[in-house]
């Protein structure tokens, strides 16, 4: 098993990112006699910021007559603690995947949400019922799903194609260097799966010293690793030709796929798919604005309608059945979702509990490994 000689990439730590970037075609509705207040709302930028704005934002506007303003945000917990503490909170929703939420939530970090404020289905049918299973926290309420996959590009490999998650560790028949994200989560799954282990045995494995050293043996078999933080990174890595595979976001790919006609494709065996949540911070300036927000975008038409534009899968069965066509290209967004049948046949669904309540341990673990290999 070769050691990795080369391990790139930045040195951020998973903080909040706290420039916001404004949306200028928000506007408050005409019969407003003077402009409500923005509601600051922490997102991942991007096409998925596009989709949202699209989808969420504008529509939002247009019937409350609130302004979006839109800050960037990279995952982890730090910047929002240090706001908590100081008492000077600069967000009203942060969209937050659901093992951070599960995590703030036990820190006191967030408001309690219930899902008595959200709308019933077109038909009646109660969120209750209408929403997936685990899709209420105490503090979090799910709205769609994501899944962090495998992409590569097609030039890189004329010959046999990668079919299989293990293929992103066998250096041998598919050379070249790699990109993956800076954090334990997914790439600890990917290489436990590597070795066969059974889905159904990651996490109880991952529990010991043994499974984790044995999924970072995975990682060592790769000769270059450029290690990405931003969701937009490992696009651009594989359309400037820098790497050959890399780790990303489903709807990230998907739209360099169909707006910059990228030449790579989605590798979706393995893919670990993970609910995406809205929670409102402790200390919110306004606490029923972002309520109200939660409500509108969490709306069966609201959900299908950024599920059009990105390939999210609705947290809510009612939405999913109106997923359509894309609104440019006319595709048929239900087959790109990674909730799709086709595409969830060798899912992995992230355990976030698991990863509340071992972050710290398992984040200083990775942490110190990447430490060690950094100069090999």
């Amino acid at each position: 098993m070769a050691p990795a000689r080369r391990h790139r990439g930045g040195l951020g730590a998973l903080l909040l990112g706290l420039s916001l970037t404004l949306n200028p075609g928000l506007a408050p509705a005409a019969d407003s006699e003077e402009s409500a207040e923005a509601l600051t709302v922490l997102s991942w930028g991007g096409a998925y910021e596009r989709a949202q704005r699209e989808a969420w934002f504008d529509p939002f506007t247009a019937e409350t007559g609130i302004p979006i303003e839109a800050a960037r945000y990279d995952g982890g917990l730090a910047g929002l603690r240090d706001a908590v503490a100081s008492g000077e909170v600069p967000w009203d929703v942060i969209d937050m995947t659901r093992s951070d939420a599960m995590a703030a939530c036990a820190e006191g970090l967030l408001e309690p949400l219930s899902p008595n404020l959200l709308a019933p289905a077109p038909d009646g049918t109660p969120p209750e019922r209408d929403f997936l299973p685990d899709s209420f926290g105490r503090c979090a309420i799910t709205h769609t799903l994501f899944a962090t996959v495998v992409a590569y590009r097609r030039d890189a490999f004329p010959g046999q194609r990668p079919t299989a998650i293990g293929d992103l560790f066998d250096t041998q028949r598919f050379p070249g260097p790699r990109a993956l994200q800076r954090t334990p989560a997914v790439n600890l799954e990917w290489g436990l799966l590597a070795y066969r282990v059974p889905r159904e045995e990651l996490y109880g494995l991952l529990s010991t010293r043994r499974g984790l050293a044995l999924a970072l043996d995975s990682l060592e078999r790769l000769d270059t690793i450029r290690w990405w933080e931003g969701g937009e990174q490992p696009v651009e890595w594989l359309l400037e030709g820098e790497v050959v595979m890399a780790s990303g976001y489903n709807g990230r790919f998907f739209d360099a796929m169909v707006h910059r006609d990228a030449p790579i494709e989605i590798l979706w065996d393995g893919q670990v798919q993970e609910h995406e949540t809205w929670v409102i911070p402790r200390g919110a300036r306004h606490p029923e604005a972002a309520r109200d927000f939660i409500r509108f975008t969490t709306t069966t038409e609201r959900l299908a309608e950024l599920a059009r534009r990105i390939p999210y899968g609705p947290a809510r069965r009612s939405a999913t059945r109106q997923v359509t066509t894309h609104p440019e290209t006319g595709q048929d967004m239900r087959l790109h979702l990674p909730t799709h049948p086709l595409n969830a046949e060798n899912a992995i669904v992230k355990d976030e509990a698991w990863y509340a309540r071992t972050q710290e341990r398992i984040s200083d673990y990775f942490r110190d490994w990447l430490a060690a290999h950094a100069d090999e």
